[in-house]
């Protein structure tokens, strides 16, 4: 793998304007990796391992959480009992009743607060992580496969947007990280393609499990930017337009991730 310094990629990076970004945001597809395949021998197994990845910690809690009966209002099971098989995969999407874009963390409060009489849960609680993680697990090996026609189309030109833009302190965007500059090395990691396939994924940084926003903070974090609000509609756009990106590569939450 190539190396590249911090500075020089600063160098680099910077020197283009933005209507110089390079519209093609796409991996070839015979290219196409998962965050898994950046990993080093000894993570790869950490996920493999049903046992030992502590991402499934919440997945246990949240098959608890999806069959318990809050006081007299139905369980989730009460609605979904054949399960919710490759149901992750095609999120986010478009919500039939408000025709707004939502997530899958969206799509469980919704279910809450429509269907369970229950408040909407905060973004990385440990009962939203929880129910995230078991359903999108379900979908483990299905192909990621949203839709971005239609009245979808312009939340995934607002996440294109989002990616392709420079900000921060340092003047950088997804582009030029996970589509320019993926497979070198920066500061000791590989940098990843930036596919969102894992999520919500048990980060060794965080000693935690985190959603895919979570990540996103942390990017902009990085290039010192402010980040956006959890549930922020720009940063679920940004999850459209990722997932889209990744089309065809297999759901695999919990990954494990550095």
């Amino acid at each position: 793998m190539k190396h590249v310094g911090l500075g020089l990629v600063l160098i680099s990076m910077t020197a283009c304007s933005r209507t110089e970004i390079a519209p093609e945001t796409s991996i070839p597809q015979n290219e196409l990796q998962s965050g898994y395949a950046f990993l080093t021998a000894e993570t790869q197994a950490l996920q493999d391992d049903a046992f030992e990845n502590p991402g499934f910690l919440w997945v246990d809690r949240g098959e608890r959480l999806f069959q318990s009966v809050a006081s007299t209002e139905p369980s989730c099971l009460t609605c979904h009992e054949n399960g919710l098989d490759g149901v992750a995969a095609s999120f986010p999407k478009l919500d039939p009743e408000t025709g707004e874009l939502i997530n899958l963390e969206g799509r469980i409060n919704a279910c809450r607060t429509r269907h369970q009489g229950l408040p909407p849960l905060a973004y990385e609680s440990e009962d939203l992580l929880s129910l995230t993680a078991y359903i999108a697990h379900q979908s483990n090996g299905d192909p990621i496969s949203v839709d971005v026609s239609g009245d979808a189309a312009p939340y995934y030109e607002l996440g294109l947007d989002y990616f392709i833009t420079r900000r921060g302190q340092f003047n950088l965007s997804c582009q030029q990280c996970h589509t320019e500059n993926w497979g070198k090395q920066l500061r000791g990691d590989t940098i990843s393609q930036g596919h969102g396939n894992g999520f919500p994924a048990y980060r060794l940084e965080w000693q935690s499990l985190g959603s895919l926003q979570r990540r996103l903070r942390d990017c902009d974090t990085g290039v010192r930017a402010e980040p956006l609000p959890y549930g922020d509609p720009t940063y679920v756009a940004v999850e459209l337009f990722l997932a889209a990106r990744a089309q065809g590569l297999e759901a695999e939450s919990p990954a494990v991730r550095r």
